[in-house]
Order: structure tokens, then sequence, then C-alpha cells
């Protein structure tokens, strides 16, 4: 109904509008009088379609581990009520990539001449602590950005090779999107 009311407003201020001429000359409804009234009935329209729709362009809401990682969610599972938490020793499966704070993407699991998603166990020390952090709170299904403190990272080492040139600088802070895949009981 709302829609239509809407609709049915603004087509009466588009026609009321054309009839408007920069003269203001008296015929019909081209007067201030008549612009004015135009112009707050299709206000008034305008304000009822949108007060009660959220902004387009809302930030995520932005979460805290207690290890220290900020994080947003970007997309949830399907279905929330039946995901699947992993558990510390799960095999977990997870597409990711990783940027520094300028933006550089420094590893993917997308990267040209990989398509696999990276699988460890979850609570291991296969990969960073903050990775661990992060999948621990995550549900199948779900993707996050991440931010990870240096201390949850590569620390004040970074990953570095031996001729100096490092692949991220000590004390770097991480930026992940992750993307939880699968998570399964590994076997006995």
């Amino acid at each position: 109904m709302r829609s239509l009311l809407i609709v049915v407003a603004l087509a009466i201020a588009a026609y009321e509008a054309s009839a408007f001429s920069l003269s203001m000359k008296t015929e019909g409804v081209s007067t201030r009088r008549g612009f004015i009234s135009t112009a707050s009935s299709a206000a008034v329209a305008v304000a009822i379609g949108t007060s009660n729709s959220a902004p387009a362009n809302a930030a995520p809401e932005i979460y805290n581990t207690q290890a220290g990682i900020k994080y947003a969610i970007l997309k949830q599972p399907k279905d929330v009520k039946k995901a699947v938490a992993p558990q510390q020793g799960d095999i977990v499966a997870v597409e990711y990539t990783g940027y520094l704070t300028d933006g550089k993407i420094f590893d993917s699991t997308h990267a040209e001449g990989k398509n696999n998603a990276l699988l460890f166990n979850l609570g291991s020390k296969n990969v960073i602590a903050g990775l661990n952090d992060m999948v621990s709170q995550m549900v199948v299904g779900q993707k996050v950005q991440a931010i990870v403190p240096p201390s949850l990272a590569f620390g004040d080492k970074g990953l570095c090779l031996d001729d100096g040139e490092c692949l991220i600088k000590p004390g770097s802070t991480l930026v992940y999107d992750v993307y939880l895949k699968k998570s399964s009981i590994p076997p006995p």
C-alpha cells in the first residue's frame, strides 16, 4: 500500500512539476504556491518511503576476540541455526586472503596456481595464532574480515628471507578475509 502511495505522489509531483515554468505564470499550478505544494508532496512521499529503511552503506559491526583480533562478519551461513562450530583438534578447511595494512596481498588460497582450501587442525602450530583464534570463533559457511595484531601474527621477527628482504616486516598488523568451508572430526 505504501509503495502505491509513493508512486501516486511521485506521479502527481512529476505532472505538476512539468507544468511549472520559470516565468511563474498564473495558469494552472505554475505559481510559487503550486510549486511549493508539489515539492512538499514529493518530499513527504520520499520521507515515507525511506524512513524505515537502513542506510545502504552502513558499516558492519566490529567484534573483538579475547586474544585481541578485531573482525567483521561479511557473510553468514545460509542456515545460522544449523551452523556447525569447529572444536579444538578438528580438521578445518578455510579459504583466505592475507593482506598487509597497505592493501598488498601476501598470500591467498586463490593465488595463481592455487585452487585449494587450506587444511589444518584447529589449535595446531601449523598456522599463525591469529588464524587459529579467528577460525575458532567462526561457524561453517561464515566469512569474516579480521585484523590480526603482530603478537598473533609474525611478531617482531616478521617473515624475512636470509638476505634481509621481508615479505612481512617485523611488527606488521595483518588483515585476513577468511571463509570457513568445512569442519570435521579427525580420524581416530
